[in-house]
Parts: structure tokens; sequence; C-alpha cells
């Protein structure tokens, strides 16, 4: 996907989060973003998938300008084109991982229990289908979010802070799992971060200040 950011501004009541973001990220790349925390990296990177509301400056998707289209719109260009992988992994606990993860297939009505197994046989997870969530390491939980937000071929994929409550080998695993499948698929990537070992990892690092990126 060719995502494509001009002079974005947010601001929450009278405080800018941030302002002036430009950026490109081009179909298949992966960009780390850094910053201190409070700089506005995860609302950035909500403004990105259409999730939150900016006050100023453009967000467009493959030519598509997100400010212009109703909360329908973007919820369904978000069902189409991009995944998202949350720090708190936000699966649901009454559903089993292979469930959890054809969750985007079942929105799209277009089920497919072997593009499920094929997914969790490429993050580590193929024998655990079966299993709940409370069943599971936090490692394995984050690769159940990478899967479900990569099962039905999104052309951006959006990671918040992936590696951030797992110890340095379990992080290891689940950035080697996030970066395969993009690579994979041809997937654009962006990475919020605040691992420089994560950000190492990128073609392109950009960092976050109040006033734009550099």
């Amino acid at each position: 996907m060719n995502l494509r950011i001009r002079q974005l501004t947010k601001h929450y009541g009278t405080t800018a989060v941030f302002a002036n973001v430009s950026l490109d990220v081009s179909p298949g790349e992966f960009v780390a973003i850094v910053g201190e925390s409070g700089v506005g990296k995860s609302t950035l990177l909500n403004c990105m998938a259409g999730l939150d509301h900016w006050d100023s400056g453009t967000v467009q998707c493959d030519g598509v300008d997100l400010g212009l289209l109703g909360d329908d719109a973007r919820a369904l260009l978000r069902r189409q084109k991009v995944g998202f992988v949350f720090q708190a992994f936000h699966v649901l606990p009454h559903l089993d991982v292979a469930q959890n993860v054809g969750l985007p297939l079942l929105l799209q009505s277009a089920p497919d229990p072997a593009r499920v197994q094929a997914m969790l046989d490429a993050v580590g997870l193929g024998e655990l289908g079966a299993r709940l969530p409370q069943q599971l390491s936090g490692g394995q939980l984050q690769r159940v979010a990478i899967a479900r937000a990569l099962v039905h071929r999104p052309t951006l994929l959006l990671a918040d802070e992936p590696t951030g409550n797992l110890d340095p080998t379990t992080a290891a695993l689940v950035m080697e799992a996030l970066i395969s499948q993009t690579r994979t698929h041809g997937t654009s990537l962006v990475l919020v971060t605040h691992s420089h070992t994560a950000a190492d990892r990128a073609d392109r690092v950009l960092h976050l200040h109040a006033d734009g990126v550099r």
C-alpha cells in the first residue's frame, strides 16, 4: 500500500499532541517510528488506520483520503486493507485461538479454516488452534494477534509496541514472525516502538517530535 500523510496535526483540547507530520510509506516497506513517551506515536498510528480523528492535514491510503470517508467507509477500508497489532493483544477470551485468528475472514463473510491453519503454522502456533487465550503465554498471544492481523492479507500492517511487554527472547521471536510474514506477502509495515533492537530491523526509522517527523 502507498500511505501518504501530509501536515497532520492532532490536539487534545488546546494541547497539540503532534503537528505538521508528513511521511510516505511505499508498498512492502517496513518503517519504524520512535520517539519519547507522550509524543503521540500510538495516536499517529490510530490516525493512519482511521481509528482516530485529527484536526488538520491528510491521510491517504492508496490515494483514498480517509478524512473524506464516514465511519462505515473507514471500517470497510480497514477490514479489506489494514491489519492492526495492539500492544495489549486484544484477543477475545471466549474464542479459541483459531477462532480469534479467523475473525477478519468471518467479518468478510469468507471463512477459510485452511488459511487460518496456514497462518497459525507460519507463526509457530500450528498445534494450538483449539486452546483458549488464557492457556497461552504472552509471546504466544502476541503471535495470535499477528496471525489475526495478517490472515486477511492486508496491504498495510500497523503494529503498536508489539514487543513492549515481552522478554528479549520472546520479543525476538515475535519480531521474526512479524517481519517474515509481512515480507512474504509484500505488506507495508509501520511499527511504533521504544525498542532499538526492533527499530534496527526496519528499512527506515523516523523520529516523531511534537513538530513533525525526521
